[in-house]
């Protein structure tokens, strides 16, 4: 079974209390500083005082991020699958010669 940890994560402000797998650890402390980071950016940028919007802007920029990845990725996929799909036409044509 995974060794748990419990840990104490820092955002907006608050702590927040997890108990993890430890393989989790980097990537959500690394995610808590993130957020902090976006946040005082929101705040300095656009003078939003109030943290709930600002963490929903936050929620909004993280998802879109996560949104793109995957349509990029889409998009990469299919690129990969008709150079490849090219490359099998050629091999096969080369071979009937």
């Amino acid at each position: 079974m995974a060794e748990k940890l419990k840990i104490k994560l820092s955002i907006a402000n608050r702590v927040y209390p997890l108990t993890i797998d430890a393989s989790q650890e980097e990537g959500l402390r690394k995610a808590a500083k993130d957020i902090d980071a976006m946040i005082k950016q929101f705040e300095e940028s656009y003078s939003v005082r109030d943290k709930q919007d600002v963490l929903a802007m936050c929620a909004l920029q993280f998802a879109s991020q996560v949104e793109q990845k995957a349509i990029d990725k889409e998009y990469v996929n299919e690129h990969v699958e008709e150079k490849l799909n090219a490359l099998n036409q050629l091999l096969q044509a080369h071979l009937v010669s």
